[in-house]
């Protein structure tokens, strides 16, 4: 008599091949749709200076908050440019791939001077980078607030 043992029933997605073969797409939004339409600001010419070698973008409400500054901010809180304002983004983000664990998600520390009031001086905030496919299987990196899926 042989002891032999079935074969475990596999989990993985290709064990269910053709169960989305008959789906319909309801909705699809691309992240160069996002990028158009303004949710998503394209910064991956500032990230490849930085070494980064694939597409980044950040969230317009990462941008409005860690990037964004005007002549007025200038005159009302302290000197800045947002070119300035995003080499610091990119640059910590950066940082943090360096000393991270290889994972496709992270959060970073980032000092900035809050827009809006009088604030002078940096204080910490926090960003999460996340690296996944894009529009197409090619890797792209988000960056966003950390509330922000």
């Amino acid at each position: 008599m042989t002891n032999q043992t079935q074969p475990e029933q596999a989990t993985t997605p290709a064990a269910v091949k053709g169960f989305w073969d008959d789906a319909e797409i309801i909705c699809a939004y691309t992240r160069a749709q996002a990028i158009e339409d303004g949710v998503l600001v394209d910064v991956s010419e500032t990230a490849m200076e930085a070494g980064f070698v694939y597409p980044v973008a950040m969230t317009a409400a990462a941008w409005a908050d860690c990037v964004a500054w005007s002549d007025e901010d200038t005159r009302r809180q302290v000197p800045q440019d947002e070119f300035g304002r995003l080499w610091d983004v990119i640059w910590m983000a950066k940082v943090a791939v360096k000393q991270g664990n290889g994972g496709t998600q992270l959060l970073y520390p980032l000092h900035r001077v809050p827009r809006g009031g009088k604030a002078q001086k940096p204080r910490l905030t926090h960003l999460k980078l996340i690296c996944g496919p894009g529009d197409t299987p090619e890797p792209v990196i988000t960056i966003m607030l950390p509330d922000e899926d």
